[in-house]
């Protein structure tokens, strides 16, 4: 029989070298050709933006957040709201109005033009391509919020005394909330 390690590297594995050898297939770029692609991805960052803002509320109202891991995971839902607003901006400007042409002069330098010549829009769209400075951040205070979780979890976990299946049984859970109190 085969360790589970081995099942599990075994997929990674075999995608990263799919992307080595078959490189452009993977693109980090998404083109929206259709204006119905384009209406249906901006739904999805609205959608995404609303979600983010009632989990923030679910969590404040629960009180959930005065504790690190959970402030963090509201940390991240606040940088993904931000995330959205600005990439919502973003595809706004140079897809669906088409006020912004972004060019590529060559491989270090793009240029970028107002179709009404206006500079304050020209600087808006760069500091709007700039997204990943709210990505990133949501990302890491996922990690963070999840990393706390999961030491505060094992922790009561060692605290308890209890056996493995015993602890899970009796409902105890992240925060102390069982699956009928979190629903």
């Amino acid at each position: 029989m085969r360790p589970k390690k081995n099942l599990i590297r075994r997929p990674f594995f075999f995608l990263i070298a799919a992307m080595v050898v078959f490189p452009d297939i993977v693109s980090a770029i998404q083109i929206h050709d259709i204006a119905e692609g384009i209406y249906v991805h901006q739904l999805a960052h609205l959608f995404f933006m609303i979600s983010m803002g009632f989990f923030i509320h679910w969590l404040r109202r629960r009180k959930l957040v005065k504790e690190t891991g959970w402030r963090y995971i509201q940390y991240m839902a606040f940088f993904f709201i931000l995330w959205n607003i600005d990439v919502f901006f973003l595809h706004l400007l140079d897809e669906q109005l088409g006020v912004i042409q972004a060019n590529l002069v060559d491989l270090t330098h793009i240029r970028i033009q107002a179709v009404n010549g206006m500079r304050v829009l020209e600087i808006l769209y760069y500091l709007a391509r700039l997204d990943y400075l709210f990505c990133v951040p949501a990302l890491f205070f996922l990690n963070l919020g999840l990393s706390h979780l999961v030491a505060e979890n094992h922790s009561r976990f060692k605290a308890s005394g209890l056996p493995a299946s015993d602890f899970l049984a009796s409902g105890l859970s992240v925060s102390g909330l069982s699956g009928k109190e979190a629903s």
